[in-house]
Parts: C-alpha cells; sequence; structure tokens
C-alpha cells in the first residue's frame, strides 16, 4: 500500500453532514396535524425503507426533537410522506421556512391539499408519490435527533406511473435531489439529471437451469420454481429452502415445503412475477 499525498483529513463539526459531506437524497414534505387538528408541512430528506418485506413495509425517519413535524408524529401518531417533483421546489422551500406553530405552510404554496386514504393528515395532490403512514416506535438520541419508524399503511402514486418501466417512471416523476445547504440559508438540489441504466452481472458461481447443484433431492414442481429466482441469488434461496427443510425433519425438498418458506419470507406470486423473464428496458426505448 503506498501513500497519497492528494487526500486530506476533515475535522467533524457541527452540521458535517451538510457542509462537509454530500448525501443526495430525495426531498420529502411531510405533513402532520397538530393536537388541535391543524396542517403543518416541512420538507425532510432524512427518510429511508426500514422493512422492505411487504408483511410489515416501515419507513424510518429523522427530526429535530423541537420540529413542529416530530412533534406532532408524536402527538397524533400519524404522518404523510409527500413526494413532490422538481416543477415545486420552490414551493417546497416555502414550506422549510419557520413558521410559528400552528400555520398551515401548505396555504404560502401552490399546493393543494386531498384528503388521504388511511390517515387523517391530508396529501398532496401535486406530488406523484405518496405513503400514508402511522408510528410504530420513536426513541430519542441525546441531544441529537429524534427517530421515528413509521408504518407505512398506503401507498399512492398518480395514476399510470405503476405501470411505467423504471427509467420512463423517474423522467415522468422528475424528483429533485436534495444535495445539502450553505450556511443553513442557500439549498442546493440537481434537477433534470440524466438516467444511466446499467445491467447487474450474475456472480461467478450463480445457479442456472443446467448447473443447479442441491445437496438434497427436490420435487419437480419445487425445482422449477427454485429457477425462477434470479441466479444472482439462486444459491442462496437453495442454502435456505433446503436448512429449512432439514429444521422441519425433511429428507427432499417439496413444493409445499418450498412455499411455507417462500411466504414465511415474503416471496408469494407477486414478488415472483417481478423476476419472471421481462425484456431488456433498453430494447424497448
Amino acid at each position: 500500500m503506498t501513500g497519497d499525498t492528494t487526500k486530506e483529513e476533515i475535522k467533524i463539526r457541527p452540521f458535517w453532514y451538510s457542509d462537509i459531506w454530500i448525501f443526495p437524497k430525495l426531498i420529502n414534505i411531510i405533513t402532520t396535524l397538530d393536537a388541535e387538528g391543524r396542517v403543518n408541512a416541512a420538507p425532510y430528506s432524512f427518510i429511508m425503507q426500514y422493512d422492505v418485506m411487504s408483511k410489515n413495509p416501515r419507513m424510518i425517519l429523522g427530526f429535530r426533537q423541537d420540529s413542529h413535524t416530530y412533534l406532532n408524529i408524536c402527538d397524533t401518531g400519524e404522518f404523510v410522506i409527500n413526494c413532490p417533483s422538481a416543477d415545486y421546489i420552490e414551493d417546497m422551500m416555502e414550506t422549510a421556512r419557520f413558521y410559528p406553530a400552528g400555520v398551515n405552510e401548505l396555504e404560502h404554496t401552490r399546493f393543494t391539499m386531498i384528503p388521504s386514504r388511511k390517515v387523517k393528515p391530508p396529501s398532496i395532490l401535486e406530488c406523484p408519490q405518496i405513503a400514508e403512514c402511522t408510528v410504530e416506535e420513536t426513541y430519542e438520541l441525546p441531544k441529537s435527533n429524534g427517530i421515528v419508524i413509521g408504518k407505512i399503511e398506503a401507498i399512492v402514486m398518480d395514476k399510470g406511473l405503476k405501470d411505467l418501466d423504471r427509467g420512463e417512471r423517474i423522467k415522468a416523476m422528475n424528483l429533485p435531489l436534495g444535495l445539502g445547504d450553505e450556511s443553513r440559508r442557500y439549498y442546493y438540489h440537481s434537477v433534470n439529471y440524466d438516467t444511466v441504466m446499467h445491467e447487474l452481472a450474475d456472480p461467478p458461481d450463480a445457479y442456472r437451469a443446467s448447473d443447479a447443484v442441491t445437496s438434497m433431492e427436490w420435487d419437480t414442481d419445487a425445482l422449477q420454481s427454485l429457477m425462477q429466482i434470479p441466479p444472482g441469488v439462486r444459491k442462496l434461496v437453495t442454502d435456505q429452502a433446503e436448512s429449512f427443510a432439514k429444521e422441519k425433519g425433511d429428507e427432499r425438498v417439496t413444493m409445499a415445503r418450498f412455499t411455507e418458506l417462500a411466504e414465511d419470507a415474503g416471496m408469494d406470486e407477486e414478488f415472483l412475477d417481478r423476476f419472471r423473464s421481462k425484456s431488456d428496458p433498453r430494447k424497448r426505448a
């Protein structure tokens, strides 16, 4: 290993996550109600998936502990994550202003409130994707963020978006990426960015239909279902299925046992359909 004179260590200081490190993040407007039923809206980017399985889909979010949004979430147990398009960045920035408690920031924007389906806080019409959530757990980091784990009660999208190829959907939604701020006043966003697709190659030991290696006997229908799993993770699923069968005292992997494992892991027919043969999106463009 050789030395490198092109790098320097940077002091970790307050707001390191914004002033120093660049986190490209999706900007979301979170709508809540306070204890008196008044609407609050504010933009946040500390949001990501927490539990990806469809049985209990959850997101994790972070807030200032004294923010109106966090206090409202703790008081009412509900919130809505609204993802605005780049056409509404100025309106999104308006919701970031520090209005007094009880002020509905959306009334100072072009955004339109619409009823949510599963929770009381309103959703935003102009946002192409929306997640309605309830609180599952909160905890507070000492002198730092308030953390919320929210259960997704409903995912709502503009009609037609779900059926688009991912590349087409990205363009149609036109979601801005937040790139941080300077001096907590000047905020940077990336819009109209080029989207590049890369195909992930299978690992060297990927199982294919002709070379699947098993340590147990498999029923024909179970093996056929295994072949529907992407080659890149087929070996992993094979090992899991055989371990599961052995734990149950089986001498072979039956379709019933493979189905039981698949359902336990959330791999139902709808899940498997995601991986079944589809045309190359590059050929559809």
